[in-house]
């Protein structure tokens, strides 16, 4: 793949599986993502570790015959679910993201979801899936399914990968909503649909390869899907996530994080800056 690399060509990009091709060819050794606690853990992949990971999860997909169906993402906080998500993408994979079960109600939740989305595989860390297997007594249908961890598939398989042309219109994610007011309810996202929101978003917040952002919000919730992951990996600029309960623990981790990595967009809800002015102390 021979390509201008410079950012304005970027803008010409029709879907996010190319956006990180794009990134992983044009800047392969710089960091596209760290995961980190607030304090001292971290996990640092780059734009080739993520093309690679996403490539030998998209190289599974494709030999079981999953173009075209729905992956049902149930993750803990943490980079595999990035991995997952752009293997779908690569694969041509619808990607359900959802709220990893603990208990009964959450699996009744994802029960539902699999159900109303016709999905066919359920993708998740081997930690994460093997605690939803144990509660599946009110939703049998989820057993029934390709069941998929990502942190099982090595990197070599990425040399498998056929690449994937995805088509504007073509569905690339349904977004399901709490479901706290009812059942949860699914919204169809096209590549268009998301290329036009991460287009508006980086005009809006001026984003380019030096941007710096940083998300503890939940990565199947939009605002962390979107914010979080989709327009760093468009504009190829450096994401840090963090998982909502580092936050939640210590709030003051989101500060030290601003700091540490130098980041210059971040942002949640209303609740999250009270909680700061009610735990953090001018020390």
């Amino acid at each position: 793949m021979n390509l201008d690399c410079s950012f304005e060509s970027q803008r010409h990009i029709s879907n996010m599986a190319e956006a990180l091709r794009y990134w992983s060819e044009c800047r392969p050794d710089d960091a596209a993502v760290y995961f980190t606690d607030g304090e001292d853990e971290e996990i640092r992949w780059s734009f080739a570790d993520l093309d690679r990971g996403a490539r030998a999860v998209a190289a599974r997909l494709q030999a079981s015959d999953m173009r075209g169906q729905r992956a049902v993402l149930m993750f803990p906080p943490g980079l595999e679910f990035i991995k997952a998500l752009f293997g779908c993408l690569y694969a041509g994979v619808v990607a359900v993201p959802a709220f990893p079960p603990r208990r009964n109600r959450n699996v009744n939740r994802v029960s539902v979801i699999s159900e109303d989305s016709q999905a066919q595989v359920v993708l998740g860390t081997s930690t994460s899936l093997v605690r939803t297997r144990e509660n599946l007594a009110n939703a049998p249908r989820l057993g029934d399914l390709f069941w998929l961890a990502v942190d099982e598939v090595d990197d070599s398989e990425a040399s498998a990968y056929q690449i994937h042309e995805c088509q504007p219109d073509e569905l690339a994610v349904l977004q399901y909503t709490s479901g706290s007011t009812g059942s949860p309810k699914g919204v169809m996202l096209t590549h268009n649909n998301l290329i036009h929101n991460v287009n508006v978003i980086g005009h809006c917040f001026e984003t380019s390869t030096k941007t710096v952002g940083l998300s503890w919000l939940p990565m199947y919730h939009d605002m962390g899907l979107v914010g979080g992951i989709l327009q760093p990996m468009f504009a190829g600029c450096t994401s840090v996530i963090m998982s909502p309960m580092s936050f939640l623990q210590k709030p003051v981790r989101w500060f030290k994080a601003v700091t540490k990595y130098g980041v210059t967009i971040s942002g949640g809800p209303n609740f999250a800056y009270q909680l700061c002015l009610q735990k953090v102390t001018d020390d």
